[in-house]
């Protein structure tokens, strides 16, 4: 009988760096679990007690696999010995590499000659040779590691970056791997060196401890230090703390905590940090901002969650390099699936505008926002939408308003004898208003308060008639006319109701057939109306084409019910067009507009060019609008847009962009990238400039321009530089 060959074996899986590690990782397994191997032979050496195995040797337990031309173990001294090209494989792939290993003390000590390790993600290291002790702590010295391919033509050149160092020492017990008196070569050249440097353990997902720190310098902050320190709280949370040192502030901290729960998750971000001194508009004290974000699930229908955004002010998120929007929206919501059938929600809404220009008191917050909506198709090959929802506005400073709205809509398709395409729709509203405060913003009205019940019957009758040609080359050419005629109950303007959701108006090809072509519920479109357009396209193949488009709508009953330069304020609309070509598979043309009814001049123009080269593409654009009478006050807006963006090699990416306003002549935002990225090293270099002014200064903001470095060893950490 050979005497316990299996512990040996087990031992020797368990006895290198590569061993399984305690904590979420999985277990090594059991010393008194079954070994398969194999070997050449097998024999005992009776008078000096030891097994001895050789010829190939190979054994496999739970995944892990040893290779060795040689093993013995000696029963008397407890001394187990693996010789000649020593193979563990670990069951994640990873392999681990030796001359020679020997284990003691219950295999929990141990000496390893010349190892070597490939990891994951590319991973290798070196080491001249191993000692490990208590069963937990393994030395290795003279060690290399890289995650860089050797270059074919010649191995022996240095990896584009390793990391030397002295010593390195794994502790298994706190899931760590310290290096002492370690650089990083770029090309074979010391570029970093640190007398001591700790990172996690390579199989532990998750391990708290200091991460790369970013620097820079920029106008507001002069040059700062940012060090985040990661703490992983348990299995299910975690917790950054980002504190920033620099030269022009009090210091600054930011922190983001995030936790999953069985049925849901939370993540918070927030931060504070000095306000007066960056602060243009005489701001004073400490500021601060909070990003919260949650989602529950109830049940399988049901689920909640919340969003809570708030910050001192858009200052201070620029100042400080957190993203700026101009509005920050906080919700609390609870919402509901039927399948994909029916919907439901009920949720708070407030708002902060972060624009100086606007007026807080006028913000409003929503309390409550409710809505329903229900579909499916009816036993007349119909299709059934009902939908429902109240909501209640309050304002400091401006109209508060309550209203509850009901739709149905009703569309049912057929085909006549000639190939036809004739659409019935029916749409059905019902609203309950009341308004406080009329007369302010955002109404402006001539009274003070109204409430009601009011409804609205739209309906619609859609000819369309497809017709179709082959071109003989594999392609189609087809040339469709459109015309819709919808009526209901005369409708005029609605100057003395509340107007919370169609604030913001804009006529094109996709409203054009809309039943009622107010975004919200608030407005409604009456009378008798009839809509035609012509679609005409021809489909090549290999995705090439043409198509265009050209509508407009006449008033035939009724009076208008929206505003002077929305397009439909007349009896004839404004033209609405469409082109969009594909005259090859590298050139793509968009472009949609609309157009004065009466003389044709440019209301809105917007347009995009794509061209693809093979590794570059180049896209193009030009946007102009014209404001809504009620908003004069604003400029009309003509800008140009470009960009370039190349794939110059398998590792080197770059791009730019610009914008340009013709209106104001000059420059909107304009940027650069430069993107280096192989299997081991990512080497990144934007440049962004936006030339955004302060409304109330008159300055660009300080924050508009930067200039960003960011190198990224992978396996091991990024670094960031951050200037301007």
């Amino acid at each position: 009988m050979i005497p316990r060959l299996p512990a040996l074996l087990l031992a020797l899986l368990c006895g290198l760096p590569a061993a399984a590690q305690p904590g979420p990782g999985p277990r090594a397994p059991a010393p008194d679990q079954p070994v398969t191997f194999t070997a050449g032979e097998v024999e005992y050496d009776e008078r000096n007690d030891t097994v001895i195995a050789r010829g190939g040797v190979e054994a496999w337990q739970a995944g892990r696999t040893l290779r060795a031309d040689r093993i013995a173990w000696n029963r008397r001294t407890g001394v187990a010995t693996a010789e000649g090209n020593v193979v563990v494989i670990e069951p994640d792939g990873q392999t681990y590499y030796a001359d020679r290993a020997e284990l003691s003390d219950g295999f929990r000590d141990g000496v390893v000659e010349n190892l070597a390790g490939r990891l994951a993600e590319n991973a290798r290291f070196v080491a001249a040779g191993g000692r490990r002790t208590a069963g937990t702590i393994t030395d290795m010295a003279r060690v290399v590691y890289s995650s860089c391919d050797l270059c074919p033509e010649d191995p022996t050149r240095p990896p584009l970056w390793q990391l030397r160092a002295r010593l390195a020492t794994h502790d298994r017990e706190a899931q760590r791997i310290r290096f002492r008196d370690a650089s990083v070569d770029i090309a074979g050249v010391p570029v970093l060196w640190t007398p001591y440097l700790s990172v996690p353990d390579p199989s532990v997902p998750r391990q708290s401890g200091f991460l790369m720190p970013s620097f820079g310098a920029s106008r507001r902050l002069g040059a700062f230090l940012e060090i985040p320190y990661y703490w992983a709280i348990d299995d299910s949370q975690d917790l950054t703390l980002s504190p920033l040192l620099s030269t022009r502030l009090l210091p600054h901290l930011g922190a983001s905590w995030r936790r999953r729960f069985n049925a849901g998750e939370v993540a918070v971000s927030g931060s504070v940090g000095d306000l007066e001194r960056i602060s243009t508009r005489g701001e004073r004290g400490v500021g601060g901002h909070i990003f919260a974000r949650g989602r529950f699930s109830l049940d399988e229908t049901w689920r909640a969650g919340f969003d809570l955004n708030r910050a001192t002010s858009e200052t201070y998120l620029r100042a400080y390099r957190y993203e700026a929007p101009r509005v920050l929206p906080s919700t609390a919501f609870l919402e509901g699936f039927w399948g994909a059938s029916g919907y439901a929600r009920a949720d708070l809404r407030a708002y902060q505008s972060l624009r100086s220009l606007d007026d807080i008191a006028r913000t409003p917050f929503v309390l409550p926002n409710i809505y329903a909506e229900w579909h499916g198709r009816d036993g007349l090959g119909g299709f059934l939408t009902l939908d429902a929802g109240a909501f209640s506005i309050l304002r400091r400073s401006g109209t508060d308003t309550r209203r509850a709205a009901a739709r149905a809509s009703y569309e049912r398709p057929f085909l006549d004898g000639v190939g036809s395409l004739w659409t019935l729709r029916a749409q059905a509203d019902a609203t309950a208003y009341a308004a406080d405060r009329l007369d302010l913003a955002p109404n402006f009205s001539d009274i003070a308060s109204a409430s009601g019940v009011r409804g609205n019957l739209r309906l619609a009758l859609d000819w369309r008639l497809p017709l179709i040609r082959p071109d003989g080359s594999g392609g189609s050419q087809i040339v469709e006319p459109r015309v819709q005629l919808v009526s209901g109950p005369r409708i005029g303007r609605q100057t003395r109701l509340p107007n919370d959701d169609s604030l913001d108006f804009e006529f094109t090809d996709a409203t054009l057939f809309a039943l009622n072509r107010f975004p919200g519920r608030d407005r409604l479109e009456g009378g008798t109306r009839l809509d035609a357009g012509l679609r005409a396209a021809w489909l090549l193949p290999g995705g090439r084409g043409a198509e265009a488009f050209l509508g407009r709508s006449l008033r035939l009953a009724g009076g208008s019910a929206f505003d002077p330069g929305s397009g439909l304020e007349r009896r004839a609309s404004d033209w609405v067009a469409r082109l969009s070509l594909q005259p090859t598979s590298w050139l793509d043309l968009t472009g949609r507009g609309r157009f004065d009814g009466e003389r044709l001049d440019t209301r809105l123009l917007d347009g995009t060019a794509t061209l693809s080269l093979g590794r570059v593409t180049l896209t193009g654009g030009y946007l102009q609008t014209f404001p809504l009478a009620q908003l004069a006050p604003l400029q009309p807006r003509r800008e140009v847009s470009g960009g370039v963006s190349a794939r110059l090699s398998d590792t080197w990416r770059a791009g730019a962009f610009g914008r340009y306003d013709l209106e104001l002549r000059r420059g909107v935002a304009v940027g650069l990238s430069a993107t280096y990225e192989d299997e081991c090293l990512v080497f990144d270099i934007r440049f962004t400039r936006r030339f955004a002014e302060d409304p109330l200064t008159g300055r660009e903001y300080t924050s508009g321009t930067a200039l960003l470095f960011r190198i990224g060893f992978k396996t091991v950490g990024d670094l960031g530089l951050r200037l301007l």
